[in-house]
């Protein structure tokens, strides 16, 4: 410090991160002012992000970090505030992975922006872009930052095995983080399961269960009960249907609500998805499905299991 209490020995990149902070403050509290105010529309926003990550670095003063973390930030507003937009045709996620490449660009460490921005753009429509094959290139980006991760390998053979449904592949990237120091022993056997069990539900719940165990974050734990909820209704289901099936092969109308199924002693009580939401019975037709209001809507799609030769 000088004699007269100022800071002209600091170095000048003090004086910068503090520039930038005032800066960035500033510039939050006027945008938040002025959307609320004078909301954007797309065609505004699609303008507001420098296109090059590599432009942003020469921008950066060093402080790359910092400014991946404010791009993570608008990474999560983007597929956020698409994702709740309540008509389906205006959700469109064409910014997510210019975001997420600024972001990696800048921080190529970003364990957290390659894991959650893989499940953001595999998720499909309404819910996300439906773009696995950015995912998996987004993920490769990451394991040519940190070779060996073995975490990207099992997060890319899921993306092969459960939205790409290519199961040969799959278990080729979960071999290959099996190989890796310090991967957990059960890599292998979903190797050997995919190859052996492919498409069907029990070897999808088999990986599920492995991905929430070796979950490193709250959020990747969410996802992955989620799913495993989702493949329990689908079970569910399936019993459902068995028991209106039954009701009406003994000579039954098809019943119109839960309760004449209850009342003919073919089921105990009115049934709920595990996320506690009554199944939809349909008047007419006794067709059962998933509440619309459900959570765990949309269930996944199932192909038919591998062929055995």
């Amino acid at each position: 410090m000088s004699p007269g209490g100022g800071f002209a020995g600091q170095p000048r990149a003090w004086v910068m991160a503090v520039c930038l902070a005032l800066a960035m403050g500033s510039a939050i509290a006027i945008e938040v002012g002025r959307e609320q105010r004078f909301p954007r529309d797309v065609v505004e926003e699609s303008v507001l992000y420098v296109p090059s990550g590599l432009a942003l670095q020469r921008l950066a003063l060093s402080y790359d970090a910092l400014l991946a973390d404010v791009y993570w930030i608008r990474v999560l507003q983007h597929f956020g505030s698409t994702r709740l937009k309540e008509a389906q045709g205006e959700r469109r996620y064409e910014l997510l992975e210019p975001l997420l490449s600024i972001t990696v660009t800048l921080d190529p460490m970003f364990n957290i922006a390659y894991r959650f921005g893989a499940i953001f753009l595999s998720e499909p429509p309404p819910g996300g872009p439906g773009r696995p094959d950015q995912a998996i290139a987004l993920l490769e980006r990451g394991l040519e930052a940190r070779p060996g991760h073995w975490r990207y390998m099992q997060d890319i053979g899921f993306i092969y095995y459960w939205w790409l449904r290519d199961y040969p592949k799959a278990a080729e990237w979960f071999n290959r983080g099996a190989d890796q120091p310090g991967a957990p022993f059960w890599m292998r056997s979903l190797a050997a399961n995919t190859l052996a069990q492919g498409g069907d539900r029990r070897a999808s719940r088999a990986l599920w269960q492995a991905l929430r165990e070796s979950a490193d974050n709250e959020w990747l734990l969410s996802d992955a009960t989620r799913r495993l909820q989702q493949l329990d209704a689908l079970d569910e289901l399936d019993a459902l249907r068995v028991a209106v099936d039954r009701y009406v092969d003994a000579g039954g109308q098809p019943p119109y609500t839960w309760s004449v199924l209850i009342r003919t002693g073919y089921l105990r009580s009115v049934p709920v998805d595990p996320a506690g939401v009554e199944y939809h019975l349909a008047p007419d037709t006794a067709a059962v499905e998933l509440a619309d209001e459900s959570p765990l809507q949309p269930l996944p799609s199932e192909p038919p299991p591998i062929e055995r030769k």
